[in-house]
């Protein structure tokens, strides 16, 4: 039985270690880009999933900073009607 749990566990193990992945580095920090426009819709949608909601860090690859002012201007740009709230109308994009 103890044998069991002691495999069990070291599979475990060599999971999470096979699963990291080297981070991706920030676009806007490699570019230089200080202010996000909200008023750029064609590179806003690229942060966005099917369903339309904000990507997260880990899939986009932005740091902190970035990530804030992205959805700052990702929501700018939805009450603005540049962007849409649903999956539905994103697909009409």
């Amino acid at each position: 039985m103890s044998n069991h749990s002691a495999s069990h566990s070291s599979s475990r193990r060599r999971r999470r270690v096979r699963g990291r992945r080297r981070s991706k580095a920030c676009a806007f920090c490699v570019e230089q880009v200080d202010k996000i426009d909200y008023k750029q819709p064609e590179l806003l949608i690229r942060y966005l999933t099917d369903q339309g909601k904000i990507r997260p860090r880990r899939q986009t690859g932005t740091c902190a900073r970035h990530q804030r002012r992205l959805a700052v201007a990702i929501k700018r740009a939805r009450h603005l009607a540049l962007l849409p709230f649903t999956a539905e109308h994103l697909r009409t994009m």
